[in-house]
């Protein structure tokens, strides 16, 4: 049965199968897929009493732009695979919602069109074995209004999924393709020699863009990361889909956040189903929470009503919670308000 927050049920119904099975599947034996999503149930909630929440403001900043929560809107490709609309369904919603947006290489609608319905939004990167694919891509969404870039750093090659999939994305149409003339197939394939360097290469091709790096699971990770230039650092494991039986990012996210301290934002994503889990994520030190999956299923479901309903319960479901716990901003969501159990 499908809730306001979980779509999934009410995808499967309108999705083929073997797209279906593409968004919902994990690598290996989807160890992490289920991993991530208990993790945050691991952490007790610990409320404050007395607080006065009558007033509850969830407004924030993500590097410098202002946004109407920190649910954001992760990356994830292909997504007129499973909605007509794709990324410009998804988009629209989040503008009405003034949530960030961030959208994949692997984006399936055009680049203008996405960009001609998008609040502030951020481009996704992967850093590909033709680079001046790349950098076309960088330059281009420079000029369309991109904001930031998030390197995806934890996808040197591509995992082997555990259900099939007859979805074969190698040959899908992708925003990338329509930018530039080069066929080769290969040539769109994920390079495996990104280095810190690609983070000052991608801040010059940009113009001085800020740049996220995407899939940090380690302290002394986010560290490199942050003294070669990035501006920000999104915990992640790629929804459980490239290496399977890796740290679940409820379990990575304190360490990381400990580890970059004021020096550089830190984003989180993975298993994130409730404002509870949102909760959560800020008092382990995240600014920016991710929806991916759920993303997803929403657009299948209704289109981009359905993300704009999706986004308006996260914002309701969120509210109510942050009430309950006693705080009345995300920055008044510290530490002491989780614990281990």
């Amino acid at each position: 049965m499908s809730s306001p927050l979980d779509r999934e049920p009410d995808a499967r119904g309108v999705l083929p199968p073997d797209i279906h099975d593409y968004v919902a599947t994990g690598a290996g034996d989807e160890e992490t897929v289920a991993a991530n999503r208990d993790a945050w149930g691991r952490w007790w909630l610990r409320p404050r009493v007395l607080t006065g929440v009558s007033d509850v403001d969830l407004t924030t900043t993500m590097l410098g732009t202002t946004v109407s929560s920190p649910v954001l809107v992760a990356p994830t490709g292909y997504q007129r695979q499973v909605h007509r609309e794709g990324e410009v369904g998804t988009a629209r919603a989040a503008a009405e919602a003034g949530a960030l947006f961030v959208l994949s290489t692997r984006a399936s609608c055009r680049l203008d069109d996405v960009a001609a319905v998008a609040g502030p939004w951020w481009l996704q990167v992967y850093v590909l074995r033709d680079r001046g694919i790349t950098e076309e891509v960088v330059r281009r969404s420079v000029a369309a209004g991109a904001r930031a870039l998030v390197l995806t750093g934890d996808t040197p090659v591509v995992s082997t999924r555990s259900r099939r999939s007859s979805f074969d994305p190698a040959h899908a149409a992708t925003m990338a393709r329509d930018l530039t003339d080069v066929r080769d197939d290969s040539a769109y394939e994920q390079a495996p020699d990104v280095t810190y360097a690609d983070i000052g290469w991608l801040r010059e091709v940009s113009g001085g863009l800020p740049v996220v790096v995407k899939g940090v699971l380690r302290a002394d990770d986010a560290r490199a990361c942050v003294a070669a230039g990035a501006a920000a650092v999104w915990v992640s494991n790629h929804g459980g889909r490239q290496l399977d039986g890796v740290v679940p990012t409820a379990v990575a996210l304190p360490e990381v956040a400990d580890a970059v301290g004021s020096d550089a934002e830190v984003f989180v994503d993975g298993g994130v189903r409730h404002g509870r889990d949102v909760v959560r994520a800020l008092a382990l030190g995240a600014r920016g929470v991710g929806l991916g999956r759920a993303v997803l299923w929403a657009l299948a479901a209704d289109g981009s009503a359905g993300v704009a309903d999706l986004l308006a319960a996260y914002e309701a479901n969120l509210t109510e919670t942050m009430q309950l716990v006693g705080a009345r901003s995300p920055s008044g969501v510290t530490r002491d308000l989780v614990t281990w159990r």
